[in-house]
């Protein structure tokens, strides 16, 4: 484990929000579809399951996405604005299963102010281990999804958001049996 268990699924929670928008295609166009991302993420607490809770999402993702290819600095700044305009307040909380977990608002702040300080928080544990590396764009051409590697030897290179590894693979193999066939 490279960090926490919460601070992990924050940063996977990002990247799926990041995604949610990745290659040109949009998959939270409706507040229906950001109640099924809520969902599969486990995010809970008060929503007004409104069109401003949905742009105020879209806003988000859009920030997020910048401090994913950001530097150091900008995504300090970014992090930092984040938790002082969500008024955070870090505390231990345990709740749907949960053991104890950092938070840093209540669960009835608006969506966007806990989903950015969860997202936020995570970032911290990020920057301040020094791993932004671990924080990339796909590797496949026509691919622009953020990726996050956990892997003990930082080897993750493709998205989890169609079969970009898969079709590396099969056109790197192509290509040796080309060479090896001329």
């Amino acid at each position: 484990m490279i960090f926490a268990p919460d601070t992990e699924v924050a940063l996977r929670t990002v990247v799926n929000l990041i995604n949610s928008a990745a290659n040109g295609e949009e998959h939270l166009a409706t507040v229906e579809q950001l109640d099924a991302f809520l969902e599969a993420e486990g995010f809970s607490g008060s929503r007004t399951r409104d069109e401003a809770e949905l742009a105020s999402i879209h806003a988000l993702r859009r920030e997020l996405a910048e401090v994913w290819e950001a530097d150091e600095d900008t995504a300090v700044a970014t992090v930092n604005r984040l938790l002082r305009d969500a008024s955070a307040l870090p505390q231990l909380i345990k709740h749907d299963g949960w053991d104890w977990h950092l938070h840093a608002t209540t669960r009835e702040a608006p969506l966007s102010d806990r989903m950015s300080t969860e997202a936020a928080m995570a970032l911290v544990d990020i920057i301040r281990s020094k791993e932004m590396d671990r924080m990339l764009v796909c590797a496949a051409e026509d691919c622009d999804a953020v990726v996050l590697d956990l892997s003990r030897n930082r080897s993750k290179r493709y998205c989890d958001t169609g079969n970009c590894a898969n079709r590396a693979h099969v056109a790197a193999y192509r290509a040796r049996q080309a060479a090896t066939s001329s």
